[in-house]
């Protein structure tokens, strides 16, 4: 099998400069250079920048030269430009993969050897962008520091926020390499000083600011929560983000009481499911819920009325119930917030918990992001005191990790397990993915395929690809290519509960 070696700057005598990334073949021909000359017909100048100077291709006799500089007048084409970002991509995993290749094999210049550090699998976010940013790397286990558990992970929930953070696409992102998720569930490995409550062995689940896909994470004791002894690592995962986000929507900003009526858009997601149950604890509660009209038949007896996302939902809420509704929980954005505001009594609340609208495609559109804030309602707060109605936002991460209110949340969590042990509420998990699976994953929330949670299973091995996908995920989520033909119409088979 041709092995190729990546170079991050490359000159052929023959078809002159090439793009950052290009790749040459260690058997004598140029690899992804334009001119695929044979073996003797050209010749290779080279310098890798990541090695800190020239380094001679390994299995290549080809001289070494500073590389030949382009005149200046020259211009790369925008199909040369985009092939060059793609493999300025492909460089960048090939020098992780050649980074660890060597660790392993124990090279020289401060490499780590096998046994030097303890690692965890972990899913990071190289830069911002598209699914092609995530792989599963080695990365070093962390310790947990005064006031913080460790907890060896079993399962994590997948969340819209994930998607819009792996964009790029909320307010103040982190740098980047990162490992996304807020909340996973797991077991308690190791406390750091000062905590109290909790031993090693508990079956815990919590709040994590980042790192939450991976094998072990760290997180203040604050956030940290005990699971019923019944409760599943997969139900715990899909648990807190869903839950505390609808109770506290539900009682302590719209104060919900007997014979209201409540408008939840994505009846059929992880949070319009919670909204659904929760609900149903207090008498006489009418729920009218928009959701994907293939969800319908699922989910049909969670809530009281259900309309297709795409129709006119105004005028169905208003055939039947002609004054609107008590409250409005909007995690759309863009027009249903005018028609949000128009379905509201007096005394009424609308709730923004989210701006789903804004994603549109695999990567930040700023065309989506402005068309949502075009259609947005400017609202005049003279009407609002004329018209007795109350606008309010929720972001449940910001009140924990940046307003410092876990205090609150953790009340609000001892209700909602007093819910569940009373089974009266229950997480519903959508399916199970493997941590090399979150590109696939993450595409089915996109896609809004998913009844309920997505979790990621720690210790759940890769569905087998039964045919479509350029790329296989190998253990350590680094991705190979397949030979051109072998993996026609190949898909994963998601495991569906």
């Amino acid at each position: 099998m041709t092995r190729w070696r990546w170079v991050t700057r490359a000159d052929c005598v023959i078809s002159g400069p090439l793009s950052p990334g290009s790749v040459v073949a260690a058997g004598g021909r140029c690899g992804r250079c334009p001119c695929r000359a044979p073996r003797g017909r050209r010749a290779l100048r080279s310098r890798c920048s990541a090695a800190g100077g020239p380094r001679r291709l390994r299995g290549h006799s080809a001289r070494r030269h500073r590389p030949r500089r382009r005149h200046r007048g020259s211009r790369r084409s925008p199909a040369m430009a985009k092939e060059g970002a793609q493999r300025a991509e492909e460089t960048e995993q090939m020098i992780d993969k050649e980074g660890g290749r060597e660790a392993n094999e124990g090279g020289a210049g401060g490499s780590l050897r096998a046994g030097d550090a303890k690692e965890m699998r972990a899913v990071v976010l190289s830069a911002f962008g598209g699914l092609n940013k995530l792989r599963v790397s080695k990365k070093a286990m962390p310790e947990p520091q005064e006031g913080e558990l460790k907890i060896r992970v079993k399962a994590c929930g997948l969340n819209f926020i994930d998607l819009m953070v792996r964009q790029g696409n909320i307010d103040n992102p982190p740098k980047t390499p990162l490992v996304p998720g807020f909340e996973c569930s797991g077991i308690v490995e190791a406390l750091g000083d000062s905590v109290k409550g909790f031993e090693i062995g508990d079956r815990v689940m919590a709040f994590v600011n980042y790192n939450a896909w991976a094998e072990v994470v760290c997180t203040p004791v604050e956030f940290v929560y005990k699971i019923p002894d019944d409760m599943t690592f997969s139900e715990a995962a899909a648990f807190p983000m869903n839950f505390v986000t609808a109770y506290m929507m539900l009682f302590e900003v719209a104060n919900l009481r007997e014979g209201m009526s409540v408008l939840v858009h994505s009846a059929g997601g992880g949070v319009g499911q919670a909204v659904a149950q929760l609900c149903s604890t207090i008498p006489n509660v009418t729920v009218f819920g928009t959701a994907s009209s293939f969800k319908h038949e699922a989910i049909k007896n969670s809530v009281t009325h259900l309309f297709d996302r795409n129709a006119d939902y105004v005028q169905e809420v208003k055939r039947i119930s002609a004054d609107g509704v008590d409250i409005v929980l909007d995690c759309l954005c863009g027009e249903n917030t005018g028609k949000g505001l128009s379905l509201l009594k007096p005394l009424g609340t609308y709730i923004l918990y989210g701006s789903s609208n804004m994603v549109t495609g695999e990567t930040k559109s700023f065309f989506s992001f402005a068309k949502s804030w075009w259609q947005v309602e400017k609202v005049n707060p003279i009407k609002l005191y004329e018209e007795n109605k109350v606008i309010a936002g929720f972001s449940l991460l910001n009140l924990l990790f940046k307003q410092n209110r876990g205090g609150l949340v953790k009340g609000v969590m001892d209700k909602l397990l007093n819910l569940y042990n009373s089974k009266k509420i229950k997480p519903v998990v959508d399916s199970l993915w493997a941590l090399e699976e979150v590109k696939e994953a993450m595409q089915r929330i996109h896609d809004r395929g998913n009844i309920g949670k997505l979790i990621l299973d720690v210790e759940k091995a890769p569905t087998p690809l039964m045919a479509n996908d350029s790329t296989e995920t190998s253990e350590a989520g680094e991705e190979e290519e397949d030979h051109e033909g072998d993996n026609e119409n190949k898909e994963r088979m998601p495991f569906i509960q």
